[in-house]
């Protein structure tokens, strides 16, 4: 089994906007049975709904992307 978070930012840097990304990703599931089930034991594990699952991965990613850059922007000061 693949970590399915790696498949989540390679979706989120080739779609470069959550909502595209989203929507890219619902599709993969309709179309693929065993991601689907993988998606699902990762909710599980997160303690997630397989319906915000991936936007809350989307949200937590952004977040630690911004902190990195407030990070850097704290040093110049």
């Amino acid at each position: 089994m693949t970590d399915i978070t790696e498949l989540f930012l390679q979706i989120i840097h080739q779609y470069k906007s959550v909502d595209i990304a989203e929507a890219e990703f619902k599709k993969m599931l309709h179309e693929d049975q065993d991601l689907r089930e993988e998606y699902r034991e990762w909710c599980d594990a997160v303690g997630s709904s397989e319906k915000m699952g991936f936007l809350d991965y989307c949200d937590e990613y952004m977040d630690s992307q911004e902190s990195i850059y407030d990070t850097l922007n704290d040093y110049d000061e």
